[in-house]
């Protein structure tokens, strides 16, 4: 037996064996795959560097919506006029568009002066100032305090908003399906439409922090209302709408086609699908931006036909009896009315005093304007002043713009309304919502 200890040498036979086992080692198939691993790595962190590999995993996913308010606005107005200089030609564009918009929503005669007095911003989306020419695409906004009163003759416009409705744009595009995974055209789409026409209140997450993990192309297809409610609370919204956009590219550089398809609620109903078409990469952008403006149109009729109504199964207050659990509960109120019966027949001089039915409390969304701090505690204290209200509370706010309540009322909903312009409000009532303004 050899006794290895420090400082001893070992014989040169012993060393030549050592050096040539090293010299024919061969890994085995693990430490193959290992070491492949480690070099794969290395050699993407040398290529694309380690911010980047970051970048897969933080970052901005989404994109914010434009800041939207409730004024009137009417988009891709052609206009063509002439005049002694270029800026002259420019204003009788401007005029002439506001002409044709104030048109487009059915508005009464009036003169330009009137109509511009209701204007409170023109948009320019294209346009062209030659010496004595002037060739544009604008958009004409309406305030809509002033311009209001005058185009309620049964248009579109006059039509209740819906309920805050969670908007989820899914688009299937080279073979994948993303909605905040990366910032794609679709939800750039969405994010940039002007909804303050339009009979839709749209809820439309920004996809950063966390609303790329909670909200993915694969949400859609849940069934779950536990997972649902959570969601919508979450955003304020009590239900949801599924636009879906499926982009197929017939050779690189060619045809775009588009497939769009308007579905909403939790268990993904279909509404309405239509196809458009661009000629190449650079039209794909208008493609959408025309395909956000039909959806929005097939929504808004739908809304008008009561299909967008919240789903009552996403009501948290008033949760759907199991049917086993509904039979017991009404067998024993049918043997405890059986066995109350003899003890009243026995006691003939006793007068049986009627039981009044308690009110069922139901939650409500109500809008409202809230320009500052001090506007959105005026309408809470109102409101929970109110005649039969339980409970008020903010579930989104927007400050300069229209922020929502969830209300918890005795009654019905028509009944919130009375309660309400008994404190002083216009009230419009839309569906399963309502909207309030002093």
């Amino acid at each position: 037996m050899s006794v290895s200890a420090k400082g001893q040498r070992f014989p040169p036979m012993t060393l030549a064996n050592s050096l040539q086992q090293l010299r024919h080692y061969r890994p085995g198939p693990a430490a193959q795959l290992l070491g492949a691993l480690a070099l794969a790595l290395a050699g993407a962190l040398l290529l694309i560097g380690p911010a980047r590999l970051i970048a897969q995993i933080e970052g901005d996913r989404g994109i914010a919506a434009v800041a939207t308010s409730t004024d009137i606005e009417v988009g891709g107005i052609q206009v063509e006029a002439t005049g002694k200089t270029g800026q002259e030609a420019r204003e009788a564009g401007w005029v002439l568009a506001q002409r044709k918009a104030w048109e487009q929503l059915k508005g009464p005669e009036m003169s330009d002066g009137q109509i511009a007095g209701m204007v409170s911003a023109v948009v320019v989306e294209r346009e062209q100032i030659g010496p004595r020419r002037y060739i544009a695409t604008l958009g004409v906004i309406f305030d809509r305090t002033r311009a209001g009163q005058f185009i309620g003759g049964g248009g579109d416009i006059a039509r209740s908003r819906s309920a805050p409705l969670l908007t989820i744009p899914v688009l299937y595009s080279g073979g994948a399906a993303k909605v905040y995974e990366v910032r794609g055209a679709w939800q750039k789409a969405w994010a940039e439409y002007r909804a303050g026409a339009s009979a839709i209140d749209y809820v439309r997450p920004s996809g950063n922090g966390g609303d790329s993990l909670v909200i993915t192309a694969g949400q859609p297809g849940r069934r779950s209302r536990l997972w649902w409610r959570n969601l919508l609370d979450q955003f304020g919204a009590a239900d949801v709408i599924m636009p879906v956009a499926r982009l197929e590219r017939q050779w690189p550089g060619g045809p775009v086609s588009g497939t769009f398809t308007a579905r909403y609620g939790p268990d993904n109903s279909w509404l309405e699908t239509f196809t458009l078409t661009a000629n190449d990469e650079k039209g794909v952008p208008a493609m959408l931006a025309q395909a956000v403006t039909r959806l929005d149109a097939i929504y808004s009729d739908a809304l008008a036909r009561g299909l967008l109504k919240p789903d009552p199964t996403l009501q948290t207050q008033a949760p759907a009896l199991d049917a086993a659990l509904a039979a017991i509960i009404a067998q024993g109120q049918q043997q405890a009315t059986a066995t109350a019966a003899p003890a009243n027949a026995a006691t003939p001089g006793a007068t049986p005093t009627p039981t009044q039915a308690a009110p069922v409390v139901s939650s409500f969304t109500v809008q409202f304007a809230s320009p500052d701090a001090r506007a959105v505690d005026a309408a809470l204290g109102a409101v929970r002043s109110a005649s039969g209200v339980q409970g008020a509370s903010a579930s989104s706010l927007a400050i300069g713009g229209t922020s929502v309540m969830r209300v918890s009322y005795a009654g019905t909903l028509d009944q919130l309304a009375a309660a309400l312009r008994a404190k002083g409000y216009s009230v419009t009532v839309g569906t399963g919502a309502l909207s309030i303004r002093k």
